[in-house]
């Protein structure tokens, strides 16, 4: 990149973030704070300025915020033309073009996607359009499912098992609903944390009085003569009364509007390198076009280059932070992402939380507490390292394993700090299902290599 133009760029060229939302708002900012002068335009498929969506799950549907008022903090004034509540349809990479919903077409100089994802549909159109049958994802999601259950409905039906999912799951048993979870693995959570981790989180659903159902799938819902959902029928042949269906079956990469455009995007994102350059279609690193937030794929050296798609809060604000960095940037002053997965949630009054890559793990370790007690930490090997770590109501050693799986620490662990206690001396499958049979909930998910990318090999120095 010649310096001459990157000095034009900061000082008068076009950026367009396509996505307004958390990753996009976090850009533009820091655009803004490095410097870039020229003019910046923010395009979304939502009417509405970012906000913020974890407190949808878990404060919202308790009704201790309102969905109208998670609006997220500006850091600064990012003095931005805003194109919001019409939706990106196509990308012209040689033009420098993205086609917009409303026939508009916005050129660029330095593109940012990060258009991040969507709620999973029913899949039978016909009874996902019941009334009763909600998604959650967006506010206006939020403020639907609210309004249904401080109605009072007979029985929430959630179908998967996921941390969204448990969330309402854990809402609705907060104001005394009747629930009821299915799940097409043996317990919740397992996509994201694996069986023996899983086995605690149903045995809180149930201790808490959720009617759990795993190893089952839902066939059917049925509606009444006015098109309201009134059953849910299952694989075991039984049928679930419930006037009110959640469905939290994971979420779907918002990439089809590149299709044709030449990028490498598909269903599981778009790939970029690790300074957050979009690849196109042949594995040739682009220089005016970059990704951010869950819809991007990316390469992580701690876990093998292998690419991550990360559905997290703190990696979307991050990668934004990098990318925005490297886009008005001289090509020497550029920075890798390296963002280390993190993951909290809050059900049944335990806190959850997560790093590193836990679906990654072959074997856990229960290192502090127990299982038993629900408070614990559990870390996750593979190939005799430390590559993730979860706590349940111990949040106090997760930034030591942090440190542990920054320096590639061997396991199984063995420090004088572990618990001596039987379930503390040795590891055991982490039971983590077959990753070609879908589950419900993985926060991280590994997805293979890139064929232009190169295997790097380390050779530390020896002492």
């Amino acid at each position: 990149m010649a310096a001459d133009y990157v000095e034009w760029l900061r000082r008068e060229g076009r950026i367009v973030i396509v996505g307004a939302s958390l990753a996009g708002l976090r850009a533009a900012e820091t655009l803004r704070a490095e410097g870039f002068a020229g003019e910046l335009t923010l395009v979304g498929d939502e009417p509405h300025e970012p906000y913020d969506r974890p407190p949808l799950s878990k404060s919202v549907l308790l009704g201790k915020a309102s969905p109208h008022h998670t609006e997220l903090p500006h850091r600064r004034e990012i003095d931005a033309k805003w194109r919001l509540g019409v939706a990106a349809t196509g990308l012209d990479l040689t033009a420098k073009r993205v086609r917009l919903a409303d026939g508009d077409e916005v050129e660029y100089d330095r593109l940012l996607i990060a258009t991040g994802v969507r709620a999973r549909p029913w899949p039978k159109e016909g009874e996902a359009r019941l009334d009763g049958v909600c998604l959650l994802r967006t506010r206006e999601d939020a403020a639907d499912l609210y309004r249904r259950l401080r109605a009072g409905p007979r029985r929430v039906f959630v179908i998967g098992a996921g941390f969204a999912g448990s969330e309402v799951a854990s809402a609705c048993r907060e104001m005394n609903l009747p629930v009821t979870v299915a799940e097409r693995a043996g317990a919740p959570l397992v996509g994201a944390l694996g069986g023996v981790v899983g086995a605690v989180a149903a045995d809180l659903q149930t201790e808490n009085g959720v009617d759990l159902r795993t190893h089952v799938t839902v066939t059917a819902l049925e509606g009444d003569a006015v098109g309201r959902v009134r059953a849910v029928h299952l694989s075991d042949e039984s049928v679930v009364e419930a006037d009110v269906v959640v469905v939290s079956l994971g979420s779907l990469r918002n990439t089809e509007w590149l299709t044709g455009s030449g990028l490498g995007a598909g269903p599981r994102g778009i790939a970029c390198d690790a300074g957050c350059r979009a690849f196109d279609f042949r594995g040739i690193v682009t220089d005016d076009v970059f990704v951010a937030g869950d819809v991007a794929r990316s390469p992580h050296a701690l876990f093998g280059y292998q690419f991550l798609s990360l559905e997290h809060w703190g990696n979307a604000v991050a990668q934004a932070e990098t990318a925005a960095h490297n886009m008005i940037c001289h090509g020497a002053d550029r920075r890798p992402h390296l963002w280390m997965p993190a993951f909290w949630s809050s059900m049944f009054g335990v806190n959850i939380k997560s790093v590193g890559v836990p679906p990654m793990g072959e074997q856990l370790m229960i290192t502090q507490g127990s299982l038993a007690e629900r408070r614990f930490v559990g870390v996750y090997g593979y190939q005799g390292r430390v590559v993730a770590a979860v706590s349940f109501d111990n949040t106090r050693w997760l930034e030591f394993y942090r440190g542990q799986i920054e320096r590639g620490a061997p396991f199984p662990v063995e420090y004088p700090t572990v618990d001596r206690r039987p379930e503390g001396r040795r590891p055991v499958p982490a039971g983590f299902p077959d990753p070609s049979l879908p589950t419900h909930g993985p926060m991280v998910t590994l997805s293979g290599y890139s064929p232009a990318d190169q295997q790097l090999v380390f050779h530390p120095a020896r002492h």
